[in-house]
């Protein structure tokens, strides 16, 4: 059982840390401007996380917080820092406090990515991830620096976080329900690449708030902007389905806003779920955006 547990525990811990990542909780920018124009939002964002069901497992309860924010430019790049403290209990009584920072860059067009992730569980020493990912003709270089010194390439095609909300919301406007993309993040120990499927559902106009109203529908520059349900599968590229369908490695939904901003997260790992209620949503001064030259 306590095999059980820490594997969720790290199971867990990666999946926010590939939701800080793309979405930096899947709040993001990609470019100056988002599929139709509307900008994407230089803001701070707090998180609370609960565990919301067990399937079976030794996970008892789970509760924590993730911090983001996000700024930049569309000349100079966008920037997403992330901290998330969490702690999970098992049936038998064992607790784990796990404490994930993140600080990623990506340049607007999608071409360069840039990561540095610590995370550390309990008293254990501190695991890092620190690489770069440049794209070059047809392919993608990887550099690592830590947790091993390591170059690597990947298909042209794989897209890192912020051109995967980009693509998403361009879908989404256009009316397409399903999306399919391959995504480097840099999580894990920076060698991982996700073959994803994104579902999204009917536009929700800003003015309704739904049935668990937060920071986000509430405000009333928000209140003017479009949102879909979303649901974005992870699958891992080198693992093969022995028969019939490959099962996911987890799922995160949410409801995304137009200028990039989520709100009603959650991640469903296959034996719990967990999800993260928005808390607090602070807009920062859109003169840090500032225009190209």
């Amino acid at each position: 059982m306590r095999a059980a547990f820490y594997c969720s525990v790290s199971r867990f811990r990666s999946g926010f840390l590939t939701l800080a990542l793309v979405a930096g909780p899947l709040v993001c920018g990609t470019s100056a401007q988002a599929a139709a124009g509307v900008p994407f939002l230089a803001h701070q964002a707090l998180y609370d996380l609960s565990l919301v069901k067990s399937r079976g497992t030794s996970m008892d309860s789970a509760r924590g917080r993730i911090l983001y924010k996000f700024s930049g430019n569309a000349c100079e790049g966008y920037t997403s820092d992330f901290r998330q403290v969490s702690e999970m209990a098992s049936g038998e009584g064992e607790t784990t406090l796990s404490d994930l920072q993140s600080t990623s860059w990506e340049d607007a067009d999608g071409k360069s990515y840039r990561f540095k992730i610590a995370t550390r569980m309990n008293d254990s020493d501190q695991s890092q991830v620190d690489g770069i990912a440049e794209r070059s003709g047809d392919k993608i270089i990887v550099k690592l620096k830590k947790p091993v010194a390591k170059t690597f390439t990947l298909d042209g095609d794989t897209v890192f976080p912020t051109e995967q909300i980009k693509r998403i919301i361009a879908a989404a406007k256009q009316g397409k329900s399903l999306l399919e993309l391959t995504v480097y993040d840099g999580s894990d120990n920076g060698q991982k690449v996700y073959n994803t499927l994104s579902v999204i559902g009917k536009p929700i106009a800003g003015d309704i708030p739904g049935s668990s109203p937060d920071p986000s529908t509430t405000n009333d520059q928000m209140k003017k902007l479009t949102r879909w349900p979303v649901t974005v599968s992870y699958f891992d590229r080198d693992t093969k389905a022995n028969s019939g369908e490959q099962t996911p490695v987890y799922a995160m939904s949410f409801e995304l806003f137009e200028d990039g901003v989520s709100r009603a997260l959650t991640l469903d790992y296959n034996d719990f779920v967990i999800s993260g209620t928005m808390g607090k949503f602070d807009v920062k001064d859109q003169k840090d955006l500032k225009p190209c030259k």
